[in-house]
């Protein structure tokens, strides 16, 4: 049964023919070719296949063609009601600023030009200033990502010396991204003070010696610790660190600009971390701050002066692409028109708005057992921690849950939702009013 069904393969030259005359390209048909071809001889030789029909293979090839045509990375629809979903892109670039940039990023630019001297200048004086003007700091760093700001400020200043930390704030973030082996292997030596739990000003002062060079506060990105719980304010680490002549720095991990966050997460904005007195603080562009993805580095001119000479910041730095979406994003938190940067307006919407979005997509999907309910989501991104935010979502009532949101991967654009055991949840939170149309269409095509 194995070696007929073997011998009934398709021959290649006659896919290649049939396939062909619909315009497809012939060195990527031959690989898709090849690639279903193997697939479907593994599956025959493990007893997977009972009969074989050419015009399915032919239309299995054209998909898996298409697929690769298309591209792997594609926009999806996030029904998840997290803005700031890590796996799914982060924080979301709104059309206007995009258009606002294209001919920046579509022509030459002064990246690396002094146009006043009319010779070889440097990227990294680009957007600096409007975040001095946004944050007071003396002087701002742009690197590739804040993972890289944190490796870059501690190679500069703790190589071969004592970094110290509080044991509580020792993290581990998405994709295993560890303090503890960071700062091992950007050279500087870890200090850990206090326990798990409590972690007194006394516990940085008694280990303060010689060899100190950084006192080192780190956000619990994603988790708390409460309870019997006590940690040490970055405002007192600058001033102990003054006081001691040795640095302090910051690791904020997301920080941001708007106010809205002041109460929904109920920490400072960046502004008012430098102005504590923070030698050094690190942030993310693509979190709450709206933007793509960098580190940006706020801080004390001398040593950010000393972070540009670092052989490693080349390896770090970024492009003018990155550069351009940032420029443009500050520009619009300087003219108070946070209407422009796409998550603060996701966060911003009320519940009537929420609702009036669900109604819409309520009324699409005709007679689908569906119903509006209040939900709970959160930020994303290890911004706020734990921190739930109130929103509205559209239940889909089906025995089928698994089956339909697997199918609603499989989409055209795919849509990406929360799945219980018998009904699937859109969260109104992350949807655009531009995307409530296709998504109606998605959920009626994927319903089973």
């Amino acid at each position: 049964m194995t070696k007929e069904l073997l011998k009934k393969i398709p021959n290649k030259n006659f896919l290649l023919n049939s396939l062909s005359a619909n315009c497809h390209n012939r060195a990527l048909l031959n690989y898709c070719i090849d690639e279903v071809l193997d697939a479907l001889r593994k599956r025959i030789l493990k007893g997977n296949v009972k009969t074989l029909d050419s015009h399915t293979i032919i239309k299995d090839i054209h998909l898996r063609y298409m697929q690769i045509y298309r591209g792997t990375l594609i926009p999806v629809i996030n029904a998840t009601g997290v803005v700031l979903h890590t796996n799914l892109g982060r924080a979301p670039i709104s059309e206007e600023i995009f258009e606002n940039i294209k001919k920046i990023v579509t022509s030459y630019s002064n990246l690396e030009y002094d146009l006043k001297k009319g010779e070889r200048g440097d990227r990294y004086h680009h957007v600096a200033e409007y975040l001095k003007i946004l944050t007071g700091a003396e002087d701002a760093l742009i690197v590739n990502n804040n993972a890289s700001a944190v490796f870059l400020i501690l190679n500069t200043f703790g190589k071969n010396k004592n970094v110290i930390v509080s044991r509580g704030e020792l993290v581990e973030i998405g994709g295993s991204f560890r303090i503890p082996e960071v700062m091992n292997n950007s050279g500087a030596k870890l200090k850990e003070v206090g326990t798990t739990n409590k972690t007194k000003l006394r516990d940085y002062e008694e280990n303060i010696d010689k060899k100190t060079a950084i006192l080192m506060k780190v956000h619990k990105s994603n988790y708390n610790i409460i309870g019997f719980a006590e940690d040490v304010s970055h405002k007192e680490i600058a001033k102990l660190a003054k006081d001691k002549n040795i640095i302090s720095y910051y690791d904020l991990g997301s920080g941001f600009l708007s106010d809205i966050f002041k109460t929904l997460c109920n920490e400072p904005t960046l502004k008012e971390v430098v102005e504590s007195g923070i030698d050094l603080v690190s942030a993310s562009g693509d979190k709450l701050i709206g933007s793509v993805q960098c580190g940006i580095i706020l801080g004390k001119k001398k040593l950010i002066d000393k972070l540009k000479k670092n052989q490693l910041l080349r390896m770090l730095r970024v492009d003018k692409i990155t550069l351009a979406f940032l420029q443009e994003t500050f520009k619009s938190y300087i003219e108070a028109d946070e209407n422009k940067i796409k998550s603060l307006t996701l966060f911003k919407a009320n519940s009537y708005e929420l609702t009036k979005k669900a109604e819409k997509l309520k009324s699409l999907i005709g007679e689908i057992d569906s119903e509006i309910v209040t939900t709970k989501t959160y930020i994303g991104g290890g911004s706020c921690p734990l921190q739930e935010v109130d929103s509205i979502g559209l239940i889909i009532h089906t025995y089928k849950a698994k089956s339909m949101e697997k199918r609603l991967r499989e989409f055209e654009t795919p849509v990406i939702c929360r799945k219980g055991e018998d009904h699937l949840l859109f969260d109104m939170m992350a949807i655009t009013e531009d995307e409530i149309l296709t998504l109606a269409e998605a959920i009626n095509w994927a319903k089973i």
